[in-house]
């Protein structure tokens, strides 16, 4: 059960975080949160997806497999993909919000939470990443993950508006992913959407224009190429499809 509290260099001065991966960290999962502020790593080695909330939202997912429980990007304790979605860099760290005196104002200001009773956490010393450096200042693993969930806020709050545009423009599609993996081997991922590449060549005037002043115009064609890397996770499944097959063969 997550127990968040307000991270600070006295309550939380010997706190250490593992940095490596795992089913036992909750790595093992199929998809993860995906923002546009990272779309441009991300479409580099994840395929990037939306997917619709029961209240009829959009938000945008990096597949990382092809069942609930399977993550392609993870082999033992690493995870082999260069960039780390940022939904998994956080570790257990979310943003929150106070209000603080700045210059003699109230202001609402972004504070780091850590949930104290994630796998994570280590509390003393040990194997881990230190959060603050041993004169109270923070570390730069610290600094690393207030720039990850600096990311994440400002990514959140531009995926509404976004991703509403895109779909008011006509440019997002069910996208329902069923692909032969072997022979006997089809992998379907059902509940997903993506950009429609017809509709997106065939936008024009107005609506193309406002896309592009907002931004919103780069995004869409990120999504839509990083569809080709669901590739890369066929020939990873088939790896390891081979690998088992290999193993189940008696010496």
């Amino acid at each position: 059960m997550p127990r968040y509290e307000l991270l600070n260099n006295i309550t939380h001065k010997d706190l250490r975080v593992s940095t490596h991966f795992g089913a036992e960290f909750g790595d093992q999962v199929g998809m993860v949160a995906a923002y546009p502020t990272e779309f441009a790593e991300l479409q580099r080695e994840y395929p990037i997806f939306l997917r619709k909330d029961p209240k009829g939202s959009y938000h945008a997912v990096a597949l990382l497999g092809f069942s609930e429980d399977e993550n392609l990007y993870l082999q033992g304790d690493r995870w082999t993909a260069n960039y780390l979605p940022g939904a998994v860099a956080k570790g257990p760290f979310l943003i929150g919000f106070q209000e603080q005196m700045v210059d003699g104002q109230l202001r609402t200001e972004p504070v780091i939470h850590v949930d104290v009773e994630h796998p994570r956490v280590r509390n003393g010393e040990g194997r881990g990443q230190a959060l603050f450096m041993p004169h109270g200042g923070n570390s730069p693993y610290l600094d690393y993950i207030a720039r990850v969930l600096r990311g994440i806020d400002v990514g959140a709050r531009a995926a509404e508006e976004m991703f509403a545009a895109l779909d008011i423009a006509g440019l997002i599609q069910p996208m329902d992913l069923e692909v032969r993996v072997t022979e006997d081997y089809v992998a379907k991922v059902t509940g997903l959407h993506g950009i429609d590449r017809d509709a997106l060549a065939a936008l024009g005037g107005e609506p193309l224009q406002e896309l592009h002043r907002k931004g919103w115009l780069e995004g869409a064609f990120l999504l839509l190429a990083s569809v080709n890397n669901v590739s890369r996770l066929i020939a990873e499944k088939q790896r390891r499809l081979r690998m088992a097959e290999e193993l189940a063969v008696p010496a």
